[in-house]
């Protein structure tokens, strides 16, 4: 891999000036252009500084070590492996945690690796292909088989949606493919884009958050994201509360 080529994509990419850069990355801007022109090769600590001033993700720092000839910084752990039982112990405790509110957490492609038990109301009705582990949520929201037909704001929705999928062309064009086209009157949204789902507790409306490990030193770990579906009127706050009710074990 061209590490000069590399890097000057990661910077435009960035829309950093090379003098923007060097003062980022604690060197000069003779420096940055000599090495991006290949008359100067850096050593390992400039790539990694240079890496952290594009604020490049995790796997991307590791990826620009390696176009320059270097080894990964950064361990990349089986979710599943002992490292990181903590963590799938602490996500358990945050998924219990947004009870009564639906959460699910997701790696980098979307796929799934943990919901909580509030989750069920919205994937009611969808194929059972679509869901589990492994599925991806994205796909599960746009599909046809799977909450498309019960979003209420499909368009606006879908937009939300697919402007998150930049770095996975493939998914973002066959999801593309399953939505309407957004119209100009469309684009009043509000202060926020809401899910508007129809259920059998009647219309949800639910605002998203999402959160990542923010001090993450593994790849794993800095690429999980948890999406919690928070209500945003006071009866999507009751329906979820009914539906935890519902799901109790004495009421099962």
């Amino acid at each position: 891999m061209d590490f000069c080529r590399v890097l000057r994509g990661c910077r435009t990419d960035r829309r950093f000036s090379q003098l923007e850069l060097a003062l980022r990355a604690g060197t000069t801007q003779r420096h940055v252009s000599f090495v991006e022109s290949g008359r100067s090769v850096p050593g390992r600590e400039l790539v990694v500084r240079l890496a952290e001033a594009l604020e490049l993700p995790l796997r991307g720092r590791n990826e620009l070590l390696l176009a320059a000839g270097y080894a990964p910084v950064y361990a990349e752990s089986p979710l599943d492996g002992p490292v990181l039982a903590p963590v799938r112990e602490a996500i358990g405790h945050i998924l219990r945690g947004h009870l009564p509110y639906p959460a699910v957490v997701v790696d980098r492609d979307g796929q799934l690796v943990a919901v909580n038990s509030a989750f069920g109301v919205i994937t009611e009705g969808a194929a059972a292909e679509l869901l589990g582990p492994g599925a991806n949520v994205y796909r599960l929201a746009l599909h046809p088989d799977g909450l498309a037909p019960r979003i209420l704001n499909l368009a606006e929705w879908a937009r939300h949606i697919l402007a998150r999928l930049g770095q996975l062309a493939e998914l973002r064009a066959e999801l593309a493919g399953y939505v309407p086209e957004l119209g100009s009157e469309d684009g009043m949204l509000g202060f926020a884009v809401p899910l508007r789902l129809r259920s059998s507790y009647g219309e949800l409306r639910l605002m998203t958050t999402v959160t990542t490990f923010a001090t993450a030193v593994d790849v794993t770990l800095a690429e999980l994201k948890l999406e919690a579906f928070l209500p945003a009127d006071a009866a999507t706050a009751e329906a979820l509360a009914a539906a935890a009710g519902d799901q109790a074990p004495g009421n099962m």
